[in-house]
């Protein structure tokens, strides 16, 4: 039980110290997206409540930006293929 808290920390202290994405935090631990969203949005107000805080606030913005990034990567998409057929 104990090494599943401290992977709960250290993908928690990931989060909050990188502002990262759930996704980058799951590349970086090597771990499902799955596994490191419900390590951080439910195990982890168990295991540290003050920290569960600080990730939910990460990604309520990761959230609320999640619209910008996506039309970005469109963006750069349909540039970059532009530049290839012309």
């Amino acid at each position: 039980m104990w090494d599943i808290h401290m992977r709960i920390l250290a993908e928690a202290e990931y989060i909050v110290k990188t502002n990262s994405t759930v996704r980058a935090c799951a590349n970086h631990f090597s771990i499902s997206k799955s596994t490191v969203h419900k390590d951080v949005t439910e195990r982890l107000q168990d295991v540290d409540g003050q920290l569960f805080l600080q990730v939910r606030e990460v990604l309520d913005k990761n959230l609320s930006e999640r619209h910008i990034r996506g039309g970005l990567a469109t963006r750069s998409k349909y540039e970059h293929a532009r530049k290839n057929f012309s």
